[in-house]
């Protein structure tokens, strides 16, 4: 076979071969077209599903705010509707809430129905005169010595060393005297001084004056932080706080006092007071009644649950709250660091 024969065949082959080629490439970028074109929907297809989680994440907690605030007020009205001389635990409103199921209530005809949410609702409200309050340590602009006494009792009691205390108080000092004159009715309106730290409102915001977070836990359950020095109530405080604000007393005898005191008709004067506990008992830091109080609540709506903390203040008929605490939690939990989300939410509403 010559050239010009070998060249002639070389050409017809190639021509043969040639639509296998181009069908080769054709089949690649249709499958590069399809992996893009699938990438593309799951993309979409995932973007679609997020917005509908957030969506739906946002008005359950919108529903869980609105729910938790309907009951909220209605534990403002209990206390408006406690007009009795003395607050003790056996009013109505120191019966707590335990976690109840509202579904069947919430539904239209009171019945639950397949895909309805599940709410549970549960709360409380607390004497908040019933613990030590800090702002009793400062006394007109300066330090109060019966005040650090029962602190300095109760550090005693915990185990806490005493040098904390003597920080606290300094400290508070300087944040009551940042507190601008003009704001006395806002105990909580701070001036903004550059030096002063600011003034707590939750134990667990006493670190701000200096103490360390291992103090400021152990004193969360005995202590408050109230606008103002308030006396202790003798009817609702219990047995560490009795016994840190009377010199004379000891432990076990305040211990003995609650447990009578569960099974007696509630005080009604500070004379039977010092009856029962000792002529320690005096007017300006003890009592029978409340001002202030905290009201906790706690709904669960699905897999949102939001937990409201108030303290408010009682004046006759007006109900006023201070502030409000709102956490919200994605999963229902009650341990503290599953918590997502608090914000501080001020409100001066009767």
């Amino acid at each position: 076979m010559n050239a010009a024969e070998r060249l002639y065949f070389a050409h017809r082959a190639g021509r043969l071969l040639r639509p296998h080629r181009v069908c080769g490439a054709a089949l690649i970028s249709a499958m590069i077209t399809v992996t893009l074109v699938a990438t593309l929907a799951s993309a979409a297809l995932w973007q679609q599903w997020r917005h509908v989680e957030i969506e739906s994440a946002e008005r359950s907690r919108a529903q869980t705010a609105w729910l938790l605030t309907g009951a909220l007020d209605f534990s403002r009205l209990v206390l408006r509707e406690d007009k009795g001389p003395a607050d003790h635990l056996a009013e109505p409103w120191a019966l707590g809430l335990q976690e109840s199921k509202l579904s069947a209530f919430l539904s239209q005809d009171k019945q639950t129905r397949e895909g309805d949410p599940e709410v549970f609702l549960s709360g409380s409200i607390t004497d908040a005169q019933s613990r030590l309050n800090v702002r009793n340590l400062i006394e007109n602009g300066q330090a109060s010595i019966s005040g650090r006494a029962s602190f300095a009792k109760l550090f005693a009691l915990l185990g806490l060393p005493l040098s904390e205390l003597n920080t606290m108080q300094q400290q508070l000092l300087r944040a009551q005297q940042a507190i601008s004159p003009t704001n006395n009715n806002n105990a909580f309106a701070s001036t903004g001084s550059a030096n002063a730290p600011l003034m707590p409102q939750q134990p667990a915001q006493l670190v701000w004056l200096g103490l360390s977070p291992r103090t400021a836990a152990q004193l969360a359950p005995f202590v408050s932080i109230l606008p103002e020095a308030t006396p202790l109530n003798l009817n609702t405080a219990g047995p560490e706080a009795i016994y840190v604000s009377l010199p004379g007393l000891d432990l076990p005898a305040a211990h003995q006092f609650v447990r009578q005191r569960a099974n007696l008709a509630p005080l009604e004067t500070l004379e039977a007071a010092s009856k029962a506990l000792g002529p320690q008992v005096n007017e300006k830091q003890h009592s029978l009644s409340t001002k202030y109080f905290l009201i906790r609540g706690r709904m669960r709506l699905e897999d949102t649950v939001q937990e409201d903390d108030l303290l408010v203040e009682r004046n006759g008929p007006k109900i006023t709250i201070l502030w409000r605490y709102r956490a919200v939690r994605n999963q229902p939990s009650t341990l503290p660091n599953n918590l997502q989300s608090a914000a501080l939410l001020q409100s001066a509403q009767p």
